[in-house]
């Protein structure tokens, strides 16, 4: 199967909320020669969630170009500059979209795994992983824990390193 095959320039960056997977997945593309591609999944709904983007936006230098793909994620990562290393914060966002849009998500998975699979430079996804608590009490949130799975699955398997990260902590996971 194509999926299984390791793509040494893709890193996959989990962990929960406020563990530091961003601060992380930014790290690993500022060590590589600028400039850079954030890719960005959030929507601003609530002045909060603003507030979080702003806070994203001010910590990063000139150097970054901001690419917003609430829903378009694989053709943001397609038409990134070739060469230009991409970070893409978060998927677990992403996947709230896809829901909420009631997109085919496999279909939208299928096309992300293929997106990463064809760039030319160093790909960071950070993601959250909302498969460690317990059940939720309500369909809608349960498909949302299993697709975020499936999906956090078949990345790690195309990826070449993926990285847990606990309290500011990365643990090298592949």
């Amino acid at each position: 199967m194509a999926d299984r095959m390791t793509h040494p320039l893709l890193t996959l960056v989990l962990g929960g909320a406020r563990s530091g997977k961003s601060h992380h997945a930014e790290a690993l593309i500022e060590a590589l020669p600028a400039p850079w591609t954030y890719i960005a999944t959030a929507q601003a709904y609530d002045d909060e969630m603003r507030a979080r983007i702003a806070e994203h936006r001010a910590r990063r230098s000139r150097d970054w170009q901001t690419v917003d793909a609430p829903v378009a994620l694989p053709e943001a990562i397609r038409n990134a500059p070739a060469g230009r290393p991409i970070l893409v914060d978060c998927l677990t966002l992403w996947l709230t979209n896809l829901l909420l849009a009631e997109r085919d998500i496999a279909i939208a998975t299928g096309e992300l795994v293929a997106a990463c699979r064809e760039a030319s430079a160093p790909v960071v996804l950070v993601s959250n992983e909302v498969g460690l608590g317990i059940v939720p009490d309500n369909a809608l949130a349960r498909r949302f824990r299993d697709e975020a799975g499936r999906l956090h699955q078949r990345l790690a398997a195309q990826a070449g390193s993926v990285v847990f990260m606990v309290a500011g902590l990365p643990m090298q996971v592949k």
